[in-house]
């Protein structure tokens, strides 16, 4: 599966160098000097980064392939993406990559059919976006109280919901 870890924004300067919104937890791990890294579309890449840093809150990041401002200009919306099987296992058997959760279904502690988890929001609090039945969506902080269950091989998640949080998304 292809994990998206960042998403080119616009040209910083003249040289080629361009913003990336990071979408991963490790950027140290993810944009290091020398890697390949596919894209998303597939036929911009791969792109090899040269150079990258930090100014203000920004990872400014060079490829080889792109030579100057006006082909880092066509690179802006481009996702930089890396194989699932890259990624390291966690050593907390409570932590989860994002990809290992989207996809399973969600049920109640009493055995009550949810739905299916398809995005996970990381703001101030971790939350897995679950899609029920009609297209609803509900939203379920992701902490141990509410969610006392992941089971990966078995393709589910449990809950157990505050009274109202599953209505308020129907």
């Amino acid at each position: 599966m292809r994990l998206v870890v960042g998403r080119i924004g616009r040209p910083h300067g003249v040289k080629g160098e361009v913003t990336v919104e990071v979408r991963t937890d490790s950027p140290e791990e993810r944009f290091v000097v020398g890697k390949a890294l596919e894209t998303d579309p597939a036929d911009v890449g791969p792109l090899t980064i040269t150079a990258q840093r930090w100014h203000k809150d920004r990872l400014l990041v060079r490829f080889e392939e792109v030579p100057d401002r006006t082909a880092a200009e066509q690179l802006r919306g481009v996702f930089l993406v890396v194989d699932s099987a890259e990624l390291p296992p966690l050593d907390d058997p409570d932590e989860f990559h994002d990809h290992e959760l989207i996809g399973l279904r969600v049920e109640t502690v009493d055995g009550e059919a949810v739905g299916e988890v398809v995005d996970v929001l990381h703001h101030a609090q971790d939350m897995l976006v679950v899609s029920g039945e009609k297209g609803s969506e509900v939203l379920v902080p992701f902490v141990r109280e509410l969610v006392p269950d992941v089971d990966t091989a078995a393709g589910r998640v449990v809950i157990d919901p505050p009274p109202g949080l599953l209505e308020l998304g129907r």
